[in-house]
């Protein structure tokens, strides 16, 4: 052996300068969640769950990733007749989403976890957090996929709702099951061109036959999963009433009882910005039978239902988008060098890493906190529906437009190789910008919060539920703990001016205010029964930094009564 190249075999070998997190596990490596946990969860179901938790965020970190890039680059395409020239559509999927639909849908059971009395081994019904912290895990490696797994959940839980005994009879064991082979996904066909979120101006007609059966024409301008087992489908009865009440909800086989096609058509595939891997499509209905489902002329109120299920699972899409950015950029600053130095070293460095992970970890604790008052309302808890009723919309309307900037300024920790394909980091920002889009714009779900104060009375139990944990967080700082309620007293004193005089202009401003300090105020908790110091440091910085007035000349200072109090710091 030459002496140079017997000189460069024995000198140490230095790492690669470009950091790759692939192949880490996304549970194991995530403490915060698992302080989160043993607050929100029974220490019986957590440990049950654990392992569950494990392989998923194993997967997400390797397989799953790898499935979900290769679904993004060989999106789906329409097949509109068989090579013996039988007209019948099909969606033609890759097979690494279709490995993807398995793994969420029948191995994990995603869809039907809340309606089931066992899964994964746990005899009894879920709680909603195990699902959203499911969803969480694999949103992380894919995105596109979770929008009809959200939706066949929606679905099932619309359709026992308000759905006649037979009809329930008759679908409910395809949308519950786990078998691959035999369950159903779902959907829902609501947009029109004209109408969009106008619901009032639907042009899609249902007509009652002799026999009592509907058959359903028009056009739906943007369905995703669009060639679904069922979807969810509002028109309106020929021989009804214009406006809001002549509208009803239906739903619509993809086949029918004879095995043949119903009578619809996928005209074409959307070619859209992100959830590339999912196919998303524009429908023409032709005579399609459906089912009335609910109480006729109830379409939107039993639809809304529908929507608000998927609102929320929006913002827990959200909430993991940021998080895998946040930890690509962690990871990224832990393990580059630069000048001497690794970059999360560096105080410039630290305040960006700072600035990503306070809107992520307010997204977080809204999951939490929106997925229990969740199981409360379903459990008929006095105020809890008027709670959910508030959180949802908060959740929807301001994590998936936190998730938009979050996962950009993530791209950049990366540098050059954020903007490369090959990478999570333009996926991630692709996907999130949907977030804002899919089951109401940020306008009408900023308004949507009013009509929960307006109609459902939801601001006085939402106060009251902040400034019970505010009261509950025991180690918190008197100044902070003022500070926190102060906040929330003003918050809601403009949200009440909104209510009342300005609610198609101050909505969103209202909407933000009250997210922000609810989630301030359920970060201090978290903090003072068991989470960590930062957990505590991130609510300040919610207060300092998106709640409270600053001045932008002047430097940055925390009050320094804020911290008079020690919070205990556990590992979970």
């Amino acid at each position: 052996m030459p002496t140079s190249a017997a000189t460069a075999a024995a000198a140490p070998q230095t790492a690669h300068p470009i950091p790759d997190r692939h192949g880490q596990n996304l549970f194991t490596t995530d403490s915060e969640l698992h302080t989160l946990l043993a607050l929100y969860l029974p220490d019986a179901l957590r440990s049950h769950m654990r392992p569950h938790f494990e392989r998923l965020g194993g997967l997400a970190g390797g397989l799953l990733d790898e499935l979900a890039g290769t679904a993004d680059r060989n999106p789906p395409t329409l097949k509109q007749r068989t090579r013996t020239g039988i007209d019948e559509q099909k969606v033609i999927k890759h097979p690494a989403y279709v490995e993807m639909e398995r793994l969420a849908l029948s191995e994990f059971g995603l869809a039907a976890i809340s309606h089931r009395d066992e899964t994964l081994g746990w005899k009894g019904k879920m709680p909603p957090l195990v699902k959203y912290v499911l969803t969480y895990l694999f949103v992380q490696a894919e995105f596109g996929l979770c929008c009809p797994v959200s939706m066949t959940d929606s679905l099932t839980r619309t359709l026992k709702k308000f759905g006649a005994p037979e009809l329930v009879e008759r679908f409910l064991p395809r949308l519950t099951s786990l078998d691959f082979d035999e369950l159903a996904q779902g959907a829902m066909f609501m947009t029109e061109q004209a109408a969009g979120s106008d619901i009032a101006a639907t042009a899609t007609l249902a007509h009652r036959e002799a026999d009592g059966s509907w058959r359903i024409r028009g056009d739906k301008w943007f369905c995703s999963n669009p060639d679904a087992d069922f979807a969810m489908v509002l028109a309106r009865a020929d021989d009804g009433p214009t406006g809001m009440k002549g509208v009803s909800l239906f739903l619509l086989p993809r086949r029918l009882d004879d095995g043949s096609l119903n009578h619809y058509r996928i005209i074409r595939l959307k070619d859209k910005l992100g959830t590339r891997s999912m196919a998303s499509g524009e429908i023409r209905l032709d005579g399609a039978v459906a089912y009335l489902v609910g109480e006729e002329g109830r379409g939107f109120q039993q639809m809304a239902d529908m929507v608000n299920n998927s609102r929320l699972s929006n913002g827990v899409r959200a909430a993991g988008l940021m998080r895998r950015a946040v930890a690509e950029a962690e990871y990224i600053a832990a393990e580059r060098r630069a000048f001497g130095r690794t970059l999360d070293q560096m105080p410039l460095m630290q305040r960006q890493l700072d600035k990503l992970r306070v809107p992520a970890e307010q997204a977080r604790t809204m999951v939490c906190q929106t997925a229990q008052a969740l199981a409360s309302s379903d459990a008929g808890e006095p105020d809890a529906y008027a709670l959910l009723r508030i959180l949802t919309p908060l959740i929807k309307f301001r994590a998936c437009r936190d998730a938009r900037q979050v996962t950009g300024d993530a791209m950049e920790v990366r540098g050059g190789c954020g903007y490369i394909e090959e990478w999570s980091d333009p996926r991630l920002v692709r996907d999130a910008h949907l977030g804002s889009i899919w089951e109401g714009t940020s306008n009408i779900v900023a308004l949507d919060v009013i009509r929960a104060v307006k109609r459902e009375g939801s601001l006085p139990v939402l106060r009251a539920h902040c400034e019970g944990l505010i009261a509950a967080a025991t180690t918190l700082a008197p100044a902070f703990a003022a500070a926190l309620r102060d906040a929330l007293a003003r918050a809601c004193a403009l949200t009440e001016t909104a209510a009342r005089e300005g609610g198609d202009v101050l909505a969103r401003q209202a909407a933000s205010a009250l997210y922000h300090c609810t989630s301030a105020a359920a970060m201090a908790w978290e903090a003072s029964a068991g989470g960590s110091d930062d957990r505590l440091r991130w609510a300040q910085l919610v207060l300092l930094h998106r709640v409270l007035p600053r001045d932008p000349l002047a430097p940055d200072a925390m009050p320094a009564d804020w911290n008079s109090a020690v919070v205990r710091t556990t590992t979970a």
